[in-house]
């Protein structure tokens, strides 16, 4: 049983909770992911970690409620126990010093991209971070992101916050007036596969985080199966991020698609 130390709302539907997590705050590194209950016939969640701090033994993770386990779990508040937290899981991001990394979160993305950001500013890095979404309420996590960012560019698609514009348009901003080493994206597969798109033209390197897509989190379950440059994976457990240059989007559409009809 982990214990919720504090919550906040960032939408009606976006909940960030920090969570009682001694071992997993110690061993995480950016790009890990845990696996969260809540109840003990709960739904297994997988979840990226945010961010951590050692010191209080506590890990951060932002949940978008959007079914029923994860509408469950935004319901606990300060004091109640989250059944199960299990990590640190997955592959971590590789970090070192590429130069210019251009960093794209759309929507609750940002959330997992802000340890990528903070890693890749620490190692020595010009960061320049793309916060998208649909509109200036569903912008998240703007303050912390800055403090390890060289400049922070907001794309909303109504054009309430920053500029008007997807995330694709952010990236260019930057590609049209300095040379980009590297570019990571972590958001909707839609964003991701026409930021990959974009990243191409300007042959700048890109990885994507393909979380989204995950559902048990060990890699038995299949759900995660993905083709990468020809080659099954599996995201969470050969993941979750892979050369989005390499990644058959389309194919991961129609996966994410398989329940749309089901009520």
């Amino acid at each position: 049983m982990n214990k919720i130390v504090d919550k906040k709302y960032f939408s009606e539907n976006v909940v960030w909770f920090e969570v009682e997590a001694p071992l997993i705050a110690k061993s995480r590194r950016a790009g890990h992911f845990v696996i969260v209950r809540s109840g003990e016939k709960g739904e297994r969640i997988p979840l990226t970690i945010a961010s951590s701090d050692v010191a209080k033994g506590t890990i951060e993770i932002v949940v978008q409620a959007v079914g029923g386990s994860s509408k469950k779990l935004c319901e606990l508040n300060v004091g109640d126990y989250i059944t199960d937290v299990v990590g640190p899981l997955g592959q971590a991001t590789h970090i070192e010093n590429y130069g210019t990394v251009v960093c794209v979160g759309g929507g609750v993305g940002v959330a997992p991209m802000l340890p990528i950001i903070e890693a890749m500013k620490k190692a020595g890095n010009r960061v320049i971070s793309v916060l998208a979404a649909r509109n200036k309420d569903l912008v998240i996590l703007e303050e912390q992101v800055s403090k390890y960012s060289d400049e922070v560019i907001i794309m909303t698609n109504d054009g309430s916050a920053g500029h008007q514009g997807v995330a694709p348009d952010g990236f260019e901003m930057v590609a049209n007036r300095e040379k980009v080493d590297l570019c990571v994206t972590i958001g909707p597969a839609i964003m991701m596969k026409f930021v990959s798109l974009t990243t191409q033209k300007y042959n700048v390197p890109t990885m994507a985080s393909l979380n989204t897509i995950m559902v048990d989190g060990t890699g038995m379950c299949g759900a995660c199966r993905i083709t990468v440059g020809g080659k099954t994976k599996f995201v969470c457990v050969d993941g979750p991020e892979f050369d989005a240059h390499q990644v058959d989007f389309d194919e991961m559409l129609m996966r994410l698609k398989a329940y749309d009809n089901i009520k």
